[in-house]
C-alpha cells in the first residue's frame, strides 16, 4: 500500500507536460474572457479554457465529469451564452454604460472574494492529504453513482438554483431582443401610391430577360442588347461578380441574324427559280 501510494503521488514527464501545456492555455483563455473588448470573443476564450478543463478531468481518471464538461458545460451553456450575445448584439460601446448603478464595484469585490476562496482552497489543497478518486467512487459503488448521490442529496438546491438562472437568462434575453414597432405598418394603398410616385413604377425584371443564361451573376439583357443591372441582386453588383456577356450575345444574335438573311435569300432564289 505504501508503494502504491508512492506512485500515485509522483508525475510522470507526459503528465507534467501534459499540464503545463494545457495549463498555460487554460490560464491564456482566461485571461482573454477578461481582457477581450469583443462579448464574443470572451465567450469563446471561455470555451476554450472549459475544454482544457475536460481534459484535465480526463486524465485524472474522472471520465464523467470530463464527458460532462464538453456536452454540458461547452457544448450546451457556452453556445447558449454565444447565442444570447449574438441575438442581443453586445458591442465594446455597452461596457462603457453602466446599466446599475455601483456594478463595477460590486463586480471587484466579487472578484476579490472568489479570489480569496480560490487561494484558500489551493492551500487547504496543499497542506491536507485525501483519500483519493478511487475510495471515494468505491462508497458508492462508482465514479457515476457517487456524483448522483451528491447532485441530488447534498448539492440539490445549488443544482435547481443554476438551471432556474439559466432559464431566466434565456427569457431575459428574449425580452431584450424583443422589439416593439414604433410606427403603425403602411396599409397596401399607402404603399401602391409611394410605389406610384417612385422612379420604378413596374415590378423589377427577373434575372435572364432577354439574354440566353439563367445565373443570377449574368445581367438580363434589354430590347436593344444593352445589359441591365437591374437584373443583378445588389450584393454581386458592389463585389464586381457580374459577368458581361453582352457582346458575346449580340455576336451571337448578329450570327444568327446573317444565317437568316442567307436563308431567305436562298429561299427567294429557289422560288423564283420553280417559277
Amino acid at each position: 500500500m505504501t508503494g502504491l501510494a508512492a506512485a500515485a503521488s509522483q508525475t510522470s514527464t507526459g503528465e507534467a507536460f501534459q499540464f503545463w501545456v494545457l495549463g498555460t492555455v487554460a490560464v491564456i483563455g482566461a485571461l482573454s474572457t477578461v481582457l477581450m473588448k469583443k462579448a464574443v470573443h470572451s465567450a469563446l476564450s471561455l470555451a476554450g479554457t472549459m475544454i482544457v478543463l475536460a481534459v484535465f478531468y480526463l486524465a485524472n481518471g474522472a471520465y464523467f465529469l470530463g464527458v460532462v464538461q464538453i456536452v454540458v458545460y461547452t457544448g450546451a451553456i457556452m453556445m447558449l451564452f454565444l447565442f444570447v450575445v449574438m441575438l442581443v448584439g453586445v458591442t465594446a460601446a455597452d461596457s462603457l454604460k453602466e446599466t446599475l448603478k455601483g456594478q463595477r464595484w460590486l463586480a471587484a469585490g466579487c472578484g476579490i472574494g472568489f479570489g480569496v476562496l480560490l487561494i484558500a482552497g489551493i492551500g487547504n489543497a496543499s497542506l491536507n492529504s485525501f483519500n483519493g478518486l478511487g475510495t471515494a467512487n468505491a462508497e458508492h459503488g462508482g465514479n457515476i453513482e457517487g456524483l448522483a448521490s451528491l447532485i441530488f442529496t447534498k448539492y440539490v438546491f445549488a443544482f435547481e438554483i443554476t438551471g432556474a438562472l439559466l432559464i431566466t437568462a434565456t427569457v431575459g434575453a428574449m425580452v431584450l431582443t424583443h422589439r416593439e414597432r414604433t410606427e403603425r405598418a403602411k396599409t397596401q394603398r399607402e404603399m401602391s401610391e409611394e410605389r406610384v410616385r417612385g422612379k420604378q413604377l413596374p415590378p423589377l425584371p427577373a434575372p435572364g430577360v432577354y439574354a440566353r443564361h439563367n445565373a443570377v451573376d449574368i445581367p438580363g439583357l434589354l430590347p436593344d442588347g444593352t445589359p441591365s443591372e437591374l437584373t443583378v441582386m445588389q450584393t454581386l453588383r458592389n463585389r464586381g461578380q457580374i459577368r458581361d456577356v453582352s457582346n458575346e450575345s449580340l455576336d451571337q444574335l448578329k450570327a444568327l441574324e446573317q444565317r437568316s438573311e442567307e436563308r431567305l435569300g436562298r429561299d427567294n432564289e429557289d422560288e423564283e427559280v420553280a417559277k
